[in-house]
């Protein structure tokens, strides 16, 4: 076996390990709450010949409820790519400064969610502006369902504030999209002809030191036939950017697949369109008052800061069971 085959199989044994183990926790919650239950019981018998407890009453059955929400989200990740870690890009729509700050508003909004959830952050590729904000950035979230909860975020979100970049004070709208596709493991394969491909090297933009800036080892991949382009620049070494940004391609390239309803890869032409600019999935209002509305369920919440701290959770919830009861 080779040194690059051996890493391979540790790779894939972490992977079995790491799904055990959240598929022993997801056990582990339901029967834990058969205890919350029996608790919140007692509370209830104490506080019927003490109101002093109705107070600890009501928070723990607050707590119990917000346990079987959560429960109930895990048991709508039932897709094929639910379970595997996901690759998040946020792109700035026109609008200049304020939509690549109000991307970068949106990278920190999934940082926040992410460390909130216990996932691991990667950055793959970063393009950011010198005087403000970013014009584009790839995440990979790790972490056990990471693709199954923010598949919902897929699309176009909106933003209405005042402008910290115009003087007079006036009220904008911006726009930023948002691209989410799972990370496929070895075991999916494509054919992918290799002629369909166009590969170029660049020097990477970000962080990394005097080697990445003076060494080719960033990869963009365009797909001829579609017209997907994926890129990498994370890593020192050339050979993983490939490895990264063919992955990220062939889950596009799946994607794209199911959603034409073809049989094979080599069937579908025409130029990829990423996302509609036509149609925005959320709002977030914050002039002339506090809002976040998602489009496709009328999901609201009025506590904006908890949204861009990271409470995506009620947006998700919502999000699922809507494709649950179209599906």
């Amino acid at each position: 076996m080779t040194e690059q085959g051996f890493w391979d199989d540790v790779d894939k044994a972490q992977g079995v390990m790491q799904k055990s183990k959240a598929l022993d926790d997801k056990i582990g919650s339901f029967k834990s709450m058969e205890d919350e239950f029996e608790e919140v019981e007692i509370l209830f018998e104490l506080s019927q010949e003490d109101q002093s407890m109705e107070k600890e009453l009501k928070s723990k059955i607050e707590e119990v409820y917000k346990k079987i929400e959560d429960m109930k989200i895990a048991t709508l990740l039932d897709g094929p790519y639910d379970i595997n870690n996901a690759i998040l890009s946020i792109h700035a729509g026109s609008g200049g400064l304020d939509a690549q700050d109000w991307a970068k508003m949106l990278l920190r909004m999934y940082d926040r969610f992410a460390e909130n959830m216990g996932f691991k952050v990667i950055e793959l590729d970063l393009i950011s502006d010198p005087e403000a904000g970013i014009k584009s950035v790839t995440l990979k979230i790790e972490g056990f369902n990471a693709y199954g909860y923010l598949k919902s975020e897929k699309g176009v979100h909106r933003i209405v504030r005042i402008s910290p970049f115009d003087t007079s004070g006036k009220r904008h709208t911006s726009f930023a999209s948002v691209d989410v596709i799972p990370e496929l493991d070895d075991s999916v394969e494509i054919d992918i002809n290799p002629t369909d491909l166009k590969i170029d090297t660049y020097r990477a933009s970000g962080a990394g030191g005097q080697h990445v800036n003076k060494t080719e080892s960033a990869i963009r991949i365009t797909h001829l036939p579609t017209g997907i382009v994926v890129q990498c620049q994370n890593q020192r070494s050339q050979h993983s950017n490939k490895e990264t940004a063919m992955k990220m391609l062939m889950a596009k390239l799946i994607e794209l697949k199911e959603l034409e309803h073809k049989d094979k890869i080599e069937d579908i032409q025409g130029e990829y369109s990423q996302i509609s600019w036509g149609s925005q999935i959320r709002s977030y209002v914050f002039q002339p008052y506090t809002m976040v509305k998602d489009h496709r369920t009328n999901e609201e919440i009025g506590n904006i800061q908890s949204v861009m701290d990271g409470n995506l959770m009620p947006f998700m919830n919502a999000y699922l069971q809507h494709i649950k009861n179209q599906g």
